[in-house]
């Protein structure tokens, strides 16, 4: 008995740790009724983005087949390399201006702005880029995941440094 008080404060403490840790992978379940407030966002570290931007998982297991719902939240001046994803993807502009522009080498001249409001279709497989140019941006992305991404240039990837 003892035993069991002295480790309850520390298994609690682990547990309380540990769960924003894991936070990112999984939102609301899709298939049952659920609500997600503004306040109620949570913005995590993502491995694969430059380490100033954040991911919220709204909807959704990232890691697993099925439906889901992310914000991207992305500080002024920061760029995402050229990239891909393997899933299908349908971003809406919340805030900010969102700069994206298609191909497997960073051009400035092909960054086209989508403000607050904007929809864009991103088929699976589609190399792009983005960057944060006038200021910070949030996403929200919708997809089937399991979510991923791969860099085109392996040293662009956060996950490599």
């Amino acid at each position: 008995m003892l035993l069991q008080k002295m480790l309850l404060p520390v298994i609690m403490g682990s547990i309380a740790w540990i769960a924003p840790h894991l936070a990112y992978a999984t939102g609301l379940p899709a298939k049952t009724f659920g609500t997600v407030l503004p306040e109620d966002v949570t913005w995590e570290p993502f491995p694969a983005f430059p380490p100033t931007a954040r991911l919220a998982v709204l909807v959704g297991d990232t890691r697993k087949p099925g439906p889901y719902v992310v914000r991207v939240k992305v500080p002024a001046g920061v760029k995402l390399m050229p990239h891909t994803h393997p899933e299908d993807r349908v971003y809406t502009v919340i805030s900010g201006v969102f700069y994206i522009g298609l191909g497997k080498t960073f051009d400035e001249t092909k960054l086209v702005a989508y403000p607050p409001g904007s929809v864009v279709v991103l088929p699976a497989n589609t190399p792009h880029f983005h960057w944060a140019k006038s200021g910070e941006y949030v996403t929200q992305v919708s997809g089937y995941g399991p979510l991923g991404i791969e860099y085109v240039e392996a040293k662009d990837d956060p996950r490599q440094n």
